[in-house]
């Protein structure tokens, strides 16, 4: 090799440098908007499906803004004001929270199953009771729980919201339960089913009183409403399984690097070379060369031509390369 080695490197050769082995400046991202992305909270829908769950909602509040109408005789909007998504362990502690005393009424294709629920604050709760009974003075004692024919009105009434949401749902058939329920979380599930929970606001015209509740629904429950196929799993034995699996790593593509010979220069050196420069490999002219798969020695051989490119004829295996 020609020597014309310098005793310093300019600028621009440590940029091209640089640039040679990958560590080109990087640009300034840090003004880069990206949206939050939370990996503990679960993401069952998609974008696209969570519009079409908004549609969804959009209809049962239609629907629940009717039934209110109905049962009240007043005219109601219901607005949706959030749907999100959660793992079930979430709701978990909500059983022994004292300061959170919610009336719940589940729903189920049976009533021995139940799909989910729609929750009522007490606060809440009160509201719809003074409304359903035509009293339009506010409730002192919140700590009050509900009385008998209170409750038993309150039943009625989030029955009726369940039949509206039942109506929106394509193929659903929801039946609500036979009582409403206290203060104790009412579902059974294990922590890591998902939860999706819809939360309303409901008011009526004249009197501006204005009331939030929410459906908690097992996400696998909307798959229908928003057009997600969840794909029946086959039963299959381990043979078939084992065999699946080794067929589907036959088909994995495997990088394979044929090497000639390696050298080393000293840094100078090689930021000095130019064109027409030769450099002596450490490997003679009468030595095969390497097949390097996964970075390890697999197999030598010759190099060769075959359809004007160039090939290696294979002479010895490196059987311990691949174990």
């Amino acid at each position: 090799m020609s020597s014309r080695a310098t005793n310093s490197l300019s600028r621009e050769k440590i940029h091209q440098l640089l640039a040679a082995v990958g560590t080109e400046p990087v640009e300034d991202t840090t003004q880069t908007e990206a949206a939050q992305y939370n990996w503990h909270d679960p993401h069952y829908f998609g974008s696209e499906q969570l519009a079409k769950l908004d549609d969804f909602a959009q209809a049962v509040a239609s629907a629940m803004a009717a039934k209110f109408t109905d049962w009240c005789r007043s005219r109601y909007d219901v607005t949706i004001t959030g749907i999100t998504q959660h793992f079930a362990d979430e709701f978990s502690g909500q059983s022994s929270d004292n300061e959170r005393m919610d009336y719940y009424l589940v729903f189920g294709a049976d009533r021995e199953h139940p799909l989910g629920l729609i929750g009522s604050p007490e606060k809440t709760a009160r509201i719809w009771a003074r409304q359903l009974l035509g009293d339009s003075e506010s409730e002192e004692d919140s700590d009050k729980a509900l009385s008998q024919l209170e409750e038993s009105l309150l039943l009625d009434l989030t029955s009726a919201l369940i039949e509206a949401f039942s109506a929106a749902h394509a193929s659903g058939d929801f039946r609500p339960a036979e009582s409403v329920v206290r203060g104790r979380w009412p579902l059974e599930l294990c922590g890591t089913e998902e939860l999706c929970r819809i939360s309303f606001d409901v008011k009526r015209d004249e009197s501006g009183d204005s009331s939030e509740a929410y459906f908690v629904i097992l996400c696998r429950v909307l798959d229908s409403v928003v057009g997600k196929v969840t794909e029946a799993v086959e039963q299959l034995s381990a043979d078939e399984i084992s065999r699946a699996l080794i067929g589907r790593l036959h088909e994995i593509p495997i990088s394979v690097t044929t090497k000639l010979a390696s050298t080393s220069f000293a840094l100078e050196e090689i930021m000095n070379l130019q064109v027409n420069d030769v450099l002596l490999l450490g490997k003679k002219v009468d030595e095969p060369v390497e097949l390097i798969v996964n970075g390890r020695s697999f197999c030598h051989g010759w190099l060769a031509k075959s359809a004007d490119k160039y090939a290696v004829a294979i002479t010895e295996r490196d059987f311990s390369a691949a174990d």
